[in-house]
């Protein structure tokens, strides 16, 4: 038995969660919002919607998008952007410790035919 936490942060709207942090990973890996949005099987216009709504939550832009030329745009992350992917890891790897630790204080409760109410 595990636990399995979801962390999401919010401001005024939901900003930051694992699918925004994996686009990001994917643009860095891809050079390509279009790619990395291929790959994660959403539309160019979403992973758009996504990326600008990170930004405005975090008030930094995330992304530097290269427009047009012979061989088309090109994207990658900014140092903030590089920051939040590694710092959210970081952050998800720690609630989900803190969340097998709790598991092990109260898991005679959820195991099959664990404690009495």
């Amino acid at each position: 038995m595990e636990a399995r936490v979801k962390l999401t942060l919010w401001g005024a709207e939901k900003f930051f969660g694992p699918g925004v942090c994996e686009l990001l990973e994917r643009i860095r890996d891809t050079g390509s919002i279009q790619a990395a949005a291929a790959q994660m099987e959403m539309s160019y216009t979403k992973a758009w919607k996504i990326l600008n709504r990170a930004e405005r939550g975090m008030g930094v832009a995330l992304i530097t998008r290269v427009t047009g030329g012979k061989k088309g745009g090109s994207s990658t992350l900014t140092g903030a952007g590089e920051k939040a992917v590694a710092d959210f890891r970081v952050m998800e790897a720690r609630l989900m410790a803190a969340g097998n630790a709790l598991l092990i204080e109260y898991e005679r409760t959820f195991r099959p035919g664990g404690e009495e109410a």
